[in-house]
């Protein structure tokens, strides 16, 4: 019998009610004048929940980077692999005939045209995470065998790669003087989806390996939160536009924040955060449902302001997509393999 982690099942709660502020949030930048209370609370919001897809990969590197975990090609590619991809065709497709239904243009056509999409990866907007996750998989047992051998050094060194090509350039190199580099040397910058795989790694370590202590781990969520928020909020003044450069998941500020409230997370056991841990992946999928459903770029702009507002909307969605999973939880099949 597998004994869960409560530390993951608490990061997992959080990073999921991250997930969905983030996107509350993102209507935010352009329904408040800038410099205005409601725009900077709204970016507070923004910026200290920007660490919610880090903080799902490092999970998944603490428990798939286990070696004590057995993980083979067979086990990987007929039970994890197959059950991302399922639920990434039928959610994508469900949102398709959704919006397809909404715009009352439904139609043979129309739903073909869909499935192509779905099958083209042109699918909703936070689905990007599966494609990432399909790949990350697929690099597992490569990553698995660096975990299982390299020693404490030699795990820091990978580390230091994988921040300097991965997230210190991304941030910094449209800044002078990088920006004055050869177009093709920005190619040195690992892109998003393999870069994805570095936090896995670093999950990995900071829950095995890692000698730091809480306070140097409150140290970086200090220091990411503010590079965050105030790195943004100086860039927008700057630019005289929204500026997102220190928001992304592959930022400096965000992998600091990522690494720090991995690194301070209590490990408490919580029936009720084992519960949204397992239902997060169901939420991740059809909270968009309810963003739209509940209207929440109305609410973020009507009622109250958004430090108030945001966490209510976010929570409101969050219940709503825990109900779903509820529900879905119940029913064979769909239970194993579409939540």
């Amino acid at each position: 019998m597998t004994v869960r982690d409560n530390k993951i099942d608490i990061l997992k709660m959080a990073a999921i009610l991250c997930v969905i502020t983030i996107h509350v949030t993102s209507y935010g930048w352009s329904l408040f004048p800038a410099g205005s209370f409601s725009w900077v609370s709204n970016m507070f919001w923004a910026s200290v929940t920007r660490s919610a897809v880090p903080l799902f990969l490092m999970c998944s590197g603490a428990l798939f980077l286990d070696p004590e975990r057995e993980l083979s090609l067979k086990k990987l590619y007929t039970k994890y692999l197959p059950r991302v991809i399922a639920a990434m065709l039928v959610w994508a497709m469900a949102y398709k005939t959704s919006n397809i239904i909404s715009s009352g243009n439904l139609s043979a056509g129309a739903l073909w045209q869909a499935i192509k999409e779905v099958l083209t990866f042109n699918q909703e907007f936070h689905l990007y995470y599966t494609h990432i996750i399909i790949m990350a998989y697929i690099c597992l047992p490569v990553v698995r065998i660096i975990t299982a051998n390299a020693s404490k050094r030699q795990l820091e060194y990978c580390i230091a790669i994988w921040f300097v090509f991965g997230i210190l350039y991304p941030t910094v190199g449209s800044f002078w003087p990088l920006s004055l580099l050869a177009a093709w040397q920005r190619q040195w910058m690992i892109n998003m989806t393999y870069a994805s795989i570095g936090y896995m790694l670093l999950g990995h370590y900071v829950s095995r390996v890692s000698s730091l202590r809480r306070r140097h781990y409150a140290v970086l969520l200090g220091f990411g939160l503010s590079f965050v928020f105030f790195g943004t909020w100086i860039m927008c003044a700057l630019k005289g536009e929204f500026y997102d450069g220190f928001l992304g998941g592959m930022s400096v500020g965000v992998a600091a924040m990522a690494t720090g409230i991995y690194g301070i997370c209590p490990d408490k056991k919580s029936r009720i955060a084992a519960w949204c841990s397992k239902g997060s992946f169901c939420v991740y999928l059809v909270h968009v449902f309810f963003l739209r459903l509940l209207n929440a770029e109305w609410l973020l702009g009507s009622i109250l302001v958004p430090a108030v507002s945001a966490p209510l909307i976010t929570m409101a969605i969050f219940l709503c997509s825990l109900g779903v999973y509820a529900l879905l939880s119940r029913i064979p099949v769909v239970n194993k393999w579409l939540v």
